[in-house]
């Protein structure tokens, strides 16, 4: 399933240039190249680069949290730090390091998106279509422990992957929607656990003002829960705010990791026991 799925998102990402944009094209159906966690269908324009700053914090509440932990504060779930890159106004791609979280820690990131539909103001296309495949690496240091995931007895156990296709929909000016599901391979899991796994996504979006705007998003994770009992889907709300330079976003969300990796596979937090925290992305784009 790994190879025809990675086969499948080349064979699209390469087909640059097959819808031309036209000036009846809606814009900014998402204002970022991601939602919370998931990715938009948003792309960057040809020879625009972007960078981001992200940063999630520790249990708000909660036996982790609370005033002790500063409200999580003190405690940094997950770090990351990426550049993207515009090929041509629909393919993008995009490098990042992240601080991880969960068994995995030290995590290399490279993607690539392609935006294979646009939609139009007349409706002759009504939805906006991007597909994303991703790569994981992790350089961290083996356990000894040969029972571990993180065990590492051979190069490609460290190599994890994902595929998203992202279909979204401007119903009004104010308000966005978008279905994304989603496939996430890893390459050794433990006994009780599968190597694939599936997700159904879906966010919205509500703009307040010219500048600030809300967002809502949940990942259905398709899976067997007599094995993976312990694991929660991902879901997450937000708060955007653009400036003429920066994109700030402030989030709420139980996923502590901010990879199809992690927030898909290996999210254990419950909204309703107070395990989720705060996070925050920055990001800033230039034209050269």
């Amino acid at each position: 399933m790994k190879h025809i799925t990675s086969v499948l998102s080349l064979i699209l990402l390469l087909q640059c240039g097959v819808f031309a944009q036209s000036e009846d094209e809606v814009s900014e159906t998402f204002s970022n190249i991601h939602v919370i966690n998931g990715h938009s269908t948003q792309t960057l324009k040809k020879r625009q680069w972007r960078y981001i700053i992200a940063h999630r914090f520790g249990d708000a509440l909660g036996d982790k949290g609370g005033v002790q932990s500063a409200f999580g504060f003190d405690n940094a779930a997950d770090i990351r730090f990426g550049f993207d890159f515009g090929i041509t106004d629909n393919l993008m791609v995009g490098i990042a390091r992240l601080k991880g979280s969960g068994p995995y820690s030290s995590i290399l990131e490279g993607f690539a998106k392609y935006r294979i539909l646009r939609q139009k103001e007349d409706n002759s296309i009504p939805v906006s279509m991007a597909i994303t495949g991703t790569g994981y690496g992790t350089y961290m240091s083996a356990s000894e422990d040969i029972s571990s995931v993180t065990n590492f007895d051979r190069f490609s156990h460290r190599l994890m992957y994902g595929s998203q296709l992202t279909i979204s929909r401007k119903f009004h000016p104010r308000f966005s929607m978008a279905l994304m599901p989603t496939y996430v391979h890893r390459n050794l899991v433990e006994q009780n656990d599968v190597n694939g796994l599936f997700s159904v996504g879906g966010a919205a979006r509500i703009r307040i003002t010219k500048k600030i705007g809300l967002i809502a998003e949940y990942f259905y994770n398709i899976h067997d829960t007599s094995i993976r009992n312990e694991y929660k889907n991902s879901a997450g709300v937000a708060m955007e705010w653009l400036t003429n330079g920066h994109t700030f976003t402030l989030n709420f969300t139980n996923a502590r990791g901010m990879s199809e990796l992690q927030y898909i596979a290996l999210t254990q937090s419950d909204w309703l026991e107070g395990a989720f925290r705060f996070g925050f992305s920055i990001t800033r784009t230039f034209k050269y």
